[in-house]
């Protein structure tokens, strides 16, 4: 936006961009779903662009492991299995675990007084995000949900101040929500089937409460571990969970 307040020409980096993301909403909502290909041409057509902002846009999904190129083809959304996700939630927990248990140890020992003005702001920000996943998910608005759910993770790890670590663990949830949305969109009542200890977190680490902190992040690996083992084996007993077969919108 100018200072005029008239917005300027998109430009062919902020057109990839936009269309990148644009499909990755696709797949979350599972109006792309699994093992289904489409080909640069068809995006473009879809979307009344040209090949080239599209070509771009599908190398950065394919590079954050969300399509896989098919040689001769085009694009494949990728099917992610139920290994895929252990190692994702074990590479998750790895980098969260240490971060978030650092951040309860600054509540109680750091000199400056953490929480800090500015980041006693942040943290009642993220609260209130997590209260926004809270009420989706106790209310089974599964796409509500995983807005809110990515954004209060992106915004409480991004507290530790390591743009690299935020990005890579965004990377890490955007991909484990891919997957489990596939199986859960196959569910005609959500609730009950969402993690939602998203405010209890956020207080933990406010007041310093290491112990609880690390519990409640192994809690939130582990809910969702669980529910994608238990989803897979209730598709694959009543022979829905066939290799690349997913959800449609």
């Amino acid at each position: 936006m100018g200072t005029t307040g008239v917005p300027g020409p998109v430009t062919r980096s902020t057109l990839r961009q936009q269309i990148a993301e644009a499909l990755r909403d696709e797949v979350l909502a599972g109006r792309l779903h699994p093992g289904q290909e489409f080909t640069v041409k068809e995006i473009a057509e879809q979307y009344g662009v040209s090949a080239t902002p599209v070509r771009e846009a599908l190398v950065d999904l394919s590079a954050q492991e969300l399509l896989e190129a098919v040689q001769h083809r085009g694009f494949r959304v990728r099917a992610f299995s139920v290994e895929d996700f252990r190692h994702i939630v074990q590479a998750r927990a790895l980098i969260s675990d240490g971060m978030f248990l650092r951040l309860a140890a600054r509540a109680r020992s750091d000199a400056r007084g953490f929480p800090d003005a500015a980041e006693t702001a942040s943290l009642a920000a993220v609260r209130r995000r997590g209260e926004e996943c809270q009420r989706a998910a106790h209310s089974g608005e599964l796409s509500v949900l995983i807005g809110y759910d990515l954004r209060y993770w992106r915004e409480l790890s991004s507290l530790f101040g390591n743009p690299y670590l935020t990005d890579f663990l965004h990377r890490l949830r955007v991909q484990a929500w891919v997957c489990t949305v596939q199986h859960l969109r196959r569910l005609a009542d959500l609730r009950g089937h969402m993690w939602a200890g998203h405010t209890a977190l956020v207080d933990a680490l406010g007041r310093g409460d290491a112990e609880a902190s690390q519990q409640l992040v192994a809690e939130s690996n582990t809910f969702s571990l669980d529910l994608v083992e238990r989803l897979t084996a209730s598709d694959a007993a009543d022979g829905s969970g066939q290799p690349g077969r997913g959800q449609g919108g």
